[in-house]
Protein backbone atom coordinates (compact mmCIF):
# COMPACT_ATOMS: atom_id res chain seq x y z
CA UNK A 1 0.00 0.00 0.00
CA UNK A 2 1.55 3.43 -1.16
CA UNK A 3 0.02 6.20 1.17
CA UNK A 4 0.87 10.23 0.40
CA UNK A 5 2.89 11.88 2.59
CA UNK A 6 4.17 15.57 2.47
CA UNK A 7 7.56 14.68 2.55
CA UNK A 8 7.30 12.63 -0.81
CA UNK A 9 5.35 9.22 -2.02
CA UNK A 10 5.57 6.62 0.71
CA UNK A 11 4.32 5.09 3.24
CA UNK A 12 3.50 7.09 6.36
CA UNK A 13 5.72 6.35 9.66
CA UNK A 14 2.73 6.05 11.78
CA UNK A 15 1.38 3.04 9.48
CA UNK A 16 4.94 1.41 9.25
CA UNK A 17 4.67 1.81 13.12
CA UNK A 18 1.19 0.06 13.64
CA UNK A 19 2.94 -2.62 10.70
CA UNK A 20 5.42 -3.42 12.80
CA UNK A 21 3.36 -3.91 16.18
CA UNK A 22 0.77 -5.75 14.85
CA UNK A 23 3.50 -8.25 13.49
CA UNK A 24 4.91 -8.15 17.39
CA UNK A 25 1.50 -9.45 18.29
CA UNK A 26 1.08 -12.21 15.55
CA UNK A 27 4.25 -13.56 17.04
CA UNK A 28 2.58 -13.53 20.47
CA UNK A 29 1.16 -17.19 20.20
CA UNK A 30 4.65 -17.82 18.52
CA UNK A 31 6.18 -17.25 22.48
CA UNK A 32 3.78 -19.04 23.89
CA UNK A 33 3.96 -21.76 21.25
CA UNK A 34 7.58 -22.42 22.10
CA UNK A 35 7.02 -22.26 25.70
CA UNK A 36 4.69 -25.06 25.60
CA UNK A 37 6.47 -27.15 23.37
CA UNK A 38 9.92 -26.69 24.41
CA UNK A 39 8.41 -28.25 28.02
CA UNK A 40 7.04 -31.01 26.12
CA UNK A 41 9.49 -31.76 24.33
CA UNK A 42 12.29 -31.46 27.22
CA UNK A 43 14.27 -28.51 26.08
CA UNK A 44 13.51 -27.07 29.62
CA UNK A 45 11.44 -27.69 32.45
CA UNK A 46 7.51 -27.45 33.40
CA UNK A 47 9.32 -24.76 35.82
CA UNK A 48 11.06 -22.89 33.13
CA UNK A 49 8.38 -23.25 30.79
CA UNK A 50 4.91 -22.65 32.32
CA UNK A 51 6.47 -20.98 35.38
CA UNK A 52 9.17 -18.33 33.86
CA UNK A 53 8.21 -18.08 30.14
CA UNK A 54 4.33 -18.29 30.20
CA UNK A 55 3.52 -16.67 33.62
CA UNK A 56 6.06 -14.53 34.31
CA UNK A 57 7.46 -13.13 30.91
CA UNK A 58 4.37 -13.69 28.87
CA UNK A 59 2.12 -10.99 30.61
CA UNK A 60 5.30 -8.62 30.01
CA UNK A 61 5.54 -9.31 26.55
CA UNK A 62 1.94 -8.51 26.35
CA UNK A 63 1.66 -5.82 28.18
CA UNK A 64 3.97 -4.08 25.84
CA UNK A 65 2.73 -4.96 22.88
CA UNK A 66 -1.03 -3.60 24.42
CA UNK A 67 0.69 -0.02 25.03
CA UNK A 68 2.37 -0.22 21.85
CA UNK A 69 -0.94 -0.58 19.81
CA UNK A 70 -2.59 1.92 21.60
CA UNK A 71 0.48 4.54 20.79
CA UNK A 72 -0.18 3.01 17.33
CA UNK A 73 -3.36 3.66 17.62
CA UNK A 74 -3.68 7.48 18.40
CA UNK A 75 -0.56 8.07 16.52
CA UNK A 76 -2.69 6.87 13.28
CA UNK A 77 -6.14 8.45 14.67
CA UNK A 78 -3.93 11.67 15.12
CA UNK A 79 -1.87 12.29 12.28
CA UNK A 80 -2.98 12.30 8.70
CA UNK A 81 -3.17 10.77 6.13
CA UNK A 82 -4.87 8.63 9.49
CA UNK A 83 -4.71 5.09 7.38
CA UNK A 84 -3.38 1.60 9.62
CA UNK A 85 -5.13 2.25 12.47
CA UNK A 86 -6.95 -0.63 11.79
CA UNK A 87 -3.39 -2.51 12.03
CA UNK A 88 -3.34 -0.74 15.34
CA UNK A 89 -6.77 -1.66 17.05
CA UNK A 90 -5.99 -5.32 15.79
CA UNK A 91 -2.05 -5.27 17.58
CA UNK A 92 -4.74 -4.33 20.29
CA UNK A 93 -6.90 -6.71 20.57
CA UNK A 94 -4.87 -9.45 20.04
CA UNK A 95 -2.60 -9.23 23.98
CA UNK A 96 -6.34 -7.91 25.23
CA UNK A 97 -7.78 -11.18 24.40
CA UNK A 98 -4.28 -12.99 25.81
CA UNK A 99 -5.19 -11.47 28.81
CA UNK A 100 -8.44 -12.39 29.25
CA UNK A 101 -7.30 -16.10 28.70
CA UNK A 102 -5.10 -15.92 31.13
CA UNK A 103 -7.44 -14.39 33.18
CA UNK A 104 -10.01 -17.49 32.50
CA UNK A 105 -7.02 -19.75 33.54
CA UNK A 106 -6.17 -18.04 36.70
CA UNK A 107 -10.17 -18.35 37.28
CA UNK A 108 -10.02 -22.33 36.74
CA UNK A 109 -7.19 -22.47 38.81
CA UNK A 110 -9.18 -21.14 41.75
CA UNK A 111 -12.08 -23.51 41.26
CA UNK A 112 -10.14 -26.54 40.77
CA UNK A 113 -7.23 -26.06 43.64
CA UNK A 114 -6.42 -30.12 43.60
CA UNK A 115 -4.77 -32.38 40.87
CA UNK A 116 -5.64 -35.29 42.38
CA UNK A 117 -9.56 -36.29 41.23
CA UNK A 118 -11.85 -39.79 42.20
CA UNK A 119 -15.13 -41.02 42.05
CA UNK A 120 -14.69 -42.22 45.57
CA UNK A 121 -13.03 -39.79 47.45
CA UNK A 122 -13.97 -42.01 50.84
CA UNK A 123 -11.93 -44.94 48.82
CA UNK A 124 -10.37 -43.71 46.22
CA UNK A 125 -8.57 -46.36 43.79
CA UNK A 126 -4.86 -47.08 44.56
CA UNK A 127 -2.68 -46.90 42.25
CA UNK A 128 0.36 -49.78 40.85
CA UNK A 129 3.26 -49.87 43.21
CA UNK A 130 5.45 -48.97 40.00
CA UNK A 131 3.66 -45.79 39.42
CA UNK A 132 4.10 -44.92 43.45
CA UNK A 133 7.65 -45.75 43.02
CA UNK A 134 8.06 -43.99 39.42
CA UNK A 135 6.85 -40.53 41.76
CA UNK A 136 9.26 -41.13 44.18
CA UNK A 137 12.10 -41.46 42.16
CA UNK A 138 11.21 -38.52 40.02
CA UNK A 139 10.58 -36.07 42.53
CA UNK A 140 6.66 -35.49 41.06
CA UNK A 141 3.31 -35.12 42.88
CA UNK A 142 3.11 -38.03 45.65
CA UNK A 143 0.29 -40.23 45.71
CA UNK A 144 -1.49 -38.65 48.91
CA UNK A 145 -3.82 -40.12 51.22
CA UNK A 146 -7.76 -38.49 51.00
CA UNK A 147 -8.04 -38.06 55.17
CA UNK A 148 -5.23 -36.13 54.99
CA UNK A 149 -5.02 -32.45 55.51
CA UNK A 150 -3.70 -30.57 52.94
CA UNK A 151 -1.39 -28.04 54.57
CA UNK A 152 0.66 -31.27 55.83
CA UNK A 153 1.06 -32.59 52.71
CA UNK A 154 2.07 -29.92 49.88
CA UNK A 155 2.02 -26.05 49.39
CA UNK A 156 -1.58 -25.52 50.37
CA UNK A 157 -1.70 -22.67 52.77
CA UNK A 158 -0.40 -19.46 53.22
CA UNK A 159 1.13 -19.38 49.49
CA UNK A 160 -1.27 -21.02 47.73
CA UNK A 161 -4.86 -21.63 48.16
CA UNK A 162 -4.73 -20.86 51.99
CA UNK A 163 -8.83 -21.27 51.64
CA UNK A 164 -8.39 -24.97 51.49
CA UNK A 165 -5.15 -25.54 53.69
CA UNK A 166 -7.34 -27.11 56.55
CA UNK A 167 -9.08 -29.31 54.20
CA UNK A 168 -8.47 -33.36 52.92
CA UNK A 169 -9.12 -34.56 49.23
CA UNK A 170 -12.25 -36.76 50.92
CA UNK A 171 -14.55 -33.33 52.15
CA UNK A 172 -13.17 -31.49 49.20
CA UNK A 173 -13.37 -33.72 46.30
CA UNK A 174 -16.79 -34.29 46.54
CA UNK A 175 -17.95 -30.61 47.17
CA UNK A 176 -15.80 -29.39 44.15
CA UNK A 177 -17.38 -32.21 41.62
CA UNK A 178 -20.65 -33.47 42.84
CA UNK A 179 -21.57 -34.79 40.03
CA UNK A 180 -18.28 -37.05 39.62
CA UNK A 181 -19.61 -40.38 41.13
CA UNK A 182 -18.91 -43.96 40.53
CA UNK A 183 -20.25 -46.26 37.79
CA UNK A 184 -22.20 -49.07 38.48
CA UNK A 185 -23.17 -50.82 35.70
CA UNK A 186 -25.28 -54.60 34.95
CA UNK A 187 -22.00 -56.36 34.02
CA UNK A 188 -19.36 -59.10 34.81
CA UNK A 189 -16.16 -57.51 36.41
CA UNK A 190 -14.48 -59.11 33.73
CA UNK A 191 -16.60 -57.49 31.08
CA UNK A 192 -16.66 -54.51 32.73
CA UNK A 193 -12.66 -54.34 33.28
CA UNK A 194 -12.30 -55.21 29.20
CA UNK A 195 -14.41 -51.77 29.04
CA UNK A 196 -12.55 -49.34 31.37
CA UNK A 197 -9.46 -50.29 29.55
CA UNK A 198 -10.85 -50.22 25.90
CA UNK A 199 -12.38 -46.38 27.10
CA UNK A 200 -8.44 -45.46 28.34
CA UNK A 201 -7.26 -46.39 24.67
CA UNK A 202 -9.77 -44.86 22.98
CA UNK A 203 -9.26 -41.90 25.08
CA UNK A 204 -5.53 -41.40 24.06
CA UNK A 205 -3.97 -42.86 27.14
CA UNK A 206 -0.52 -45.14 27.24
CA UNK A 207 1.06 -47.63 28.98
CA UNK A 208 -2.42 -49.06 29.64
CA UNK A 209 -1.91 -52.08 31.64
CA UNK A 210 -4.40 -54.42 33.34
CA UNK A 211 -4.38 -56.22 36.71
CA UNK A 212 -6.52 -58.91 36.90
CA UNK A 213 -5.91 -60.06 40.44
CA UNK A 214 -7.08 -56.79 41.82
CA UNK A 215 -9.12 -55.28 38.97
CA UNK A 216 -7.55 -52.52 37.91
CA UNK A 217 -6.60 -50.64 34.79
CA UNK A 218 -3.73 -48.15 34.88
CA UNK A 219 -2.52 -45.96 32.38
CA UNK A 220 -0.76 -42.43 31.51
CA UNK A 221 -2.10 -39.33 30.13
CA UNK A 222 -0.21 -36.35 28.12
CA UNK A 223 -1.69 -33.26 27.37
CA UNK A 224 -1.06 -31.86 24.25
CA UNK A 225 0.55 -28.57 24.57
CA UNK A 226 3.44 -28.88 27.32
CA UNK A 227 2.77 -32.53 27.89
CA UNK A 228 2.08 -32.47 31.08
CA UNK A 229 1.52 -36.47 32.17
CA UNK A 230 -0.98 -37.79 34.39
CA UNK A 231 -1.31 -40.98 36.34
CA UNK A 232 -4.82 -42.49 35.66
CA UNK A 233 -6.05 -45.87 37.53
CA UNK A 234 -9.50 -47.51 37.04
CA UNK A 235 -11.15 -49.93 40.10
CA UNK A 236 -13.46 -52.60 39.60
CA UNK A 237 -15.65 -54.76 41.87
CA UNK A 238 -18.88 -56.24 42.45
CA UNK A 239 -21.44 -54.98 44.66
CA UNK A 240 -25.23 -55.50 45.76
CA UNK A 241 -26.37 -52.76 43.58
CA UNK A 242 -24.08 -53.95 40.61
CA UNK A 243 -20.07 -54.12 39.06
CA UNK A 244 -19.03 -50.54 40.47
CA UNK A 245 -15.97 -48.87 38.75
CA UNK A 246 -14.20 -46.12 40.23
CA UNK A 247 -11.72 -43.72 38.61
CA UNK A 248 -8.68 -41.39 39.75
CA UNK A 249 -6.20 -39.24 37.94
CA UNK A 250 -3.38 -37.38 39.63
CA UNK A 251 -1.11 -34.82 37.74
CA UNK A 252 2.93 -35.33 38.31
CA UNK A 253 3.79 -31.65 38.12
CA UNK A 254 1.90 -28.56 39.31
CA UNK A 255 -0.14 -27.56 41.84
CA UNK A 256 -3.68 -26.83 40.62
CA UNK A 257 -5.17 -29.05 37.22
CA UNK A 258 -7.10 -26.49 35.80
CA UNK A 259 -10.50 -29.43 36.01
CA UNK A 260 -8.21 -31.63 33.40
CA UNK A 261 -8.42 -34.72 35.79
CA UNK A 262 -12.23 -34.22 36.48
CA UNK A 263 -13.01 -33.49 32.84
CA UNK A 264 -11.17 -36.81 32.13
CA UNK A 265 -12.50 -38.98 34.47
CA UNK A 266 -16.19 -37.71 33.61
CA UNK A 267 -15.12 -39.01 29.61
CA UNK A 268 -13.85 -42.40 30.90
CA UNK A 269 -17.07 -42.72 32.67
CA UNK A 270 -18.94 -41.99 29.36
CA UNK A 271 -16.47 -43.79 27.54
CA UNK A 272 -16.60 -46.95 29.77
CA UNK A 273 -20.63 -46.80 29.84
CA UNK A 274 -21.08 -46.84 26.23
CA UNK A 275 -18.63 -49.87 26.06
CA UNK A 276 -20.46 -51.99 28.57
CA UNK A 277 -24.16 -51.30 26.84
CA UNK A 278 -22.71 -51.56 23.25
Amino acid sequence: VVLQESGGNHMSRSYKFAQSVLIGAALLPVWFMIAALGTKFGLWGWQTGLGTLTVKIGPILLAVVALLGLVALVWCVAKPPRNGWWMAVAALILPLAAFAAMAGMKDRASANPVHDVATDAINPPAFPDRVVQLRAEQDLNPILDYGTILSDVGPWGENAFPEIANETHRSLVPRLYPDLRPLVVDASVEDALLAAQAAMVGNGLTNVTSNLQNNTVSGVAETFWFGFKDDVVARIRSSEQGTVIDFRSVSRVGLSDLGTNAERLQNLRAATLDRVTS
